[in-house]
């Protein structure tokens, strides 16, 4: 992207004119003296994000005057990449449809903006989302590192191909733009001035997001390998890269993958939680909920050492029983969290659902039978989310841990089942209910939102359905999708949300979450050596109300010496 000079503020009549404009809001006196209608000015995105030249927009209004859908394709071919930055006609969807269809490149960029990079709320004081890219795209001097730039355009040409309607149009662009990028960063990695750079360490993130977008099968595991690779960058970085904006901007990206890669691979987060949050809170409400869920990855690791290294004893039954213990207080923890936010970090339920589909294919729903919960902002759901799944995670882990105490007796009948079915199933309930606020439920329902709900982009009003909204829905719906507690109907239409954001929104690592064949925690027990021995009565149906208990039964806890004292000094979880 090249350096044009101080931008003109002028309304837009002026600069057609050529005449020097007094810049009078809301219009100028120029139109006014020559009884012209004033346009308007440009807004602030539009004066930072624009043509390098005007000749530039000439010659791209003629072609596309002149070409047709061909040539428009050559257009965006790989030649032209090298000098492509981040030209944007305009970022209001008016403007857009007054002028031709701009150059591959230049449609590629804005609609990445408009889906995929938030803007934080300085109102709330919530995060954005790859909000980094807008300031290091705008490098000093116009000149922006080649490896950084071609991650970018692999990522904005790769959303553009997946948008639904496009055909595969671009893929082998792409794919050309994402290899460029894999071997300038390589170059750069190797390179001791430039290996620790914000670049660089921009440039891993992009490479991790493209493989997120495209979901290749032969890339199915380079996602992982591309976290990994930040977080070494990250760690060798150390504590100076928080002290500018762009570096913390980083550092918080990098964390947030951190936790689903460290929760997925069974990895313990390198460092400890401790360290990830020191020094880089912005806000307490997501930060607290981030160290809850660093906390959870750390004891699912935890778990699975004890499972791998030691034999069934007395003292390993001791460990797993105050993993256990921490499992709980976690969950009390993440409780208390979503007890005491502020009034606009809590959700807000709006509206019920009560159409059921006559045919029974609940996968073509937008929203499931129930309740509606709507939020702030698109972050402030996505953290309820986390939190949310956080608690499912330690709810499971906790039958994981007590499958293998009370082998070969059927986990299924202790107390710490019965407690954690119930903290299971709930938390599916309430997934479900934030799922359709990310699906432009507000553009859909106008009448649900009193206003106080935004989510704002880089690019475009924010008002339908982003990209980024179905990619951040992804990990909450896989946790439902392969869920013991999520019924059959609810899976139908999990599913049906996931086809939705890799067919229509263009994220296929949806599909690929959707294509797994696996069930939590009951795979994981049955991988674990403990399948069930005895026959169990069925606990999920009886806490359901679908089953009546066998008279004469009630839940079995692990031993009396195994009991879970709860914060009341009573046994955690006891059903009575």
């Amino acid at each position: 992207m090249v350096y044009c000079g101080k931008p003109s503020r002028g309304c837009q009549m002026c600069r057609s004119r050529r005449i020097k404009c007094d810049e009078t809001k809301p219009t100028c006196n120029q139109c006014a003296k020559s009884r012209r209608q004033c346009p308007g000015y440009k807004d602030e995105f539009d004066l930072v994000f624009r043509n390098e030249t005007q000749a530039t927009e000439r010659r791209a209004r003629k072609a596309s005057k002149k070409a047709n859908n061909k040539d428009a394709q050559q257009q965006g071919s790989a030649h032209d990449t090298a000098d492509s930055g981040m030209n944007v006609f305009s970022t209001t969807g008016q403007t857009m449809s007054l002028m031709p269809r701009p150059p591959v490149k230049q449609e590629a960029d804005c609609y990445f903006l408009a889906n995929f990079v938030m803007t934080p709320s300085e109102t709330r004081g919530t995060r954005g989302f790859s909000d980094w890219i807008v300031p290091m795209m705008q490098h000093s001097g116009g000149q922006v590192d080649n490896h950084l730039q071609y991650a970018f355009n692999a990522c904005s040409i790769a959303l553009l191909n997946n948008k639904s309607g496009s055909l595969n149009r671009l893929n082998e662009k792409a794919l050309f733009e994402y290899t460029r990028a894999l071997s300038a960063t390589n170059a750069a990695l190797r390179d001791p001035k430039t290996q620790m750079s914000d670049s660089t360490l921009a440039a891993v993130l992009l490479l991790g997001q493209y493989e997120n977008i495209t979901a290749r099968k032969i890339g199915t595991l380079s996602w992982g390998s591309h976290i990994e690779g930040a977080m070494q960058i990250v760690k060798a970085r150390g504590k100076k890269q928080l002290q500018s904006e762009v570096g913390r901007l980083l550092f918080v990206s990098v964390r947030a993958m951190m936790i689903i890669h460290a929760i997925t691979s069974g990895q313990p987060p390198p460092m400890g939680a401790d360290w990830w949050i020191a020094d880089a809170a912005r806000d307490e409400s997501s930060t607290l909920c981030q160290r809850f869920a660093i906390k959870a990855a750390e004891i699912r690791a935890e778990v699975a050492r004890v499972m791998s290294t030691m034999q069934r004893t007395s003292t390993s039954t001791k460990i797993m029983m105050a993993i256990i213990r921490k499992c709980q207080q976690l969950d009390l923890d993440i409780q208390s969290w979503m007890q005491t936010r502020p009034e606009n970090w809590q959700c807000k339920t709006v509206a019920w659902e009560s159409s059921i589909p006559s045919n029974g294919d609940y996968s073509k729903l937008e929203v499931f039978p129930g309740r509606i919960d709507v939020f702030a902002d698109l972050y402030v759901a996505s953290t309820w989310s986390l939190a949310r799944t956080t608690r499912m995670l330690m709810a499971t882990t906790i039958m994981r841990c007590a499958a293998w105490v009370v082998a070969p007796v059927d986990y299924r009948t202790t107390s710490e089942y019965a407690t954690s079915s119930r903290i299971c199933i709930d938390m599916v309930t309430d997934i479900i209910a934030s799922i359709p606020f990310h699906f432009g439920l507000r553009q859909r329902r106008p009448s649900l939102f009193d206003g106080s709900t935004d989510t704002s982009f880089a690019c475009g009003d924010g008002m339908g359905t982003s990209a980024l909204a179905g990619y951040l829905a992804v990990w909450p719906l896989g946790h439902i999708y392969h869920s013991d507690f999520s019924t059959d109907n609810q899976v139908a239409w999990v599913g049906g949300r996931l086809k939705y954001i890799g067919d229509v929104l263009g994220i296929k690592y949806a599909l690929i979450v959707r294509s797994l064949r696996l069930k939590l925690p009951s795979g994981l027990i049955r991988r674990d050596g403990y399948s069930l021995v005895q026959n169990s009565h069925n606990i999920l149906g009886i806490l359901q109300g679908k089953v009546p208990a066998p008279a004469g039964t009630a839940p079995t806890t692990m031993t009396p010496n195994h009991a879970l004292p709860s914060s009341t000094g009573g046994t955690h979880g006891k059903v009575e």
